[in-house]
């Protein structure tokens, strides 16, 4: 256990993947899509903490701004404005039991990481390459290395917003 008390950043690195993967297991566990959502939204900010971590500032930001603060509040919206709601046998009962097994599940499988991932601290390094994930060489990859693959899906994407403005004003 000393392996994993001196290395406090692989344990607050092992926390938050382990929210990221409860709230990835919330998505498909809730019936109701607006929790699901939810967590997802949560999810989508831990993965940017990750990134921050691992000196990804670029994709942090990215994940946030894209993800978190476009994607998902596009979904939010949909899901409000549809209304929808999960069949009456589904809904969920107060019960103690469920949430007081997950806290202990969850205990169990951070003491087991923390005697697994012990002897592998020295494996494990926590930080990117200096370059990795700054936007001058994802600038760079893009435009030179990647850069017909990029205009393509910039095409692909115009094609898509035409697309869907011709179809709106069909049924319009």
């Amino acid at each position: 256990m000393e392996g994993v008390a001196q290395s406090p950043n692989l344990l607050v690195f092992a926390a938050f993947a382990g929210v990221a993967a409860l709230a990835a297991i919330g998505v498909v566990a809730f019936p109701s899509a607006l929790r699901s959502a939810l967590c997802l939204v949560i999810n989508f900010f831990v993965l940017a903490f990750l990134y921050f971590s691992l000196g990804a500032e670029l994709l942090g930001i990215t994940q946030i701004v894209v993800y978190t603060g476009a994607i998902m509040v596009l979904f939010l919206f949909v899901i409000m404005l549809l209304k929808l709601q999960a069949p009456a046998l589904l809904h969920e009962r107060q019960d103690f039991k469920i949430p007081l097994g997950l806290a202990f599940g969850a205990a169990l499988f951070a003491l087991i990481g923390a005697q697994v991932l012990g002897p592998l601290q020295g494996v494990f390094q926590m930080r990117a390459d200096p370059g990795y994930g700054a936007p001058e060489p994802v600038g760079r990859a893009l435009f030179s290395l990647y850069l017909w693959p990029f205009e393509l899906a910039s095409v692909l994407l115009l094609i898509g917003i035409v697309g869907s403005i011709l179809l709106a004003k069909r049924k319009l």
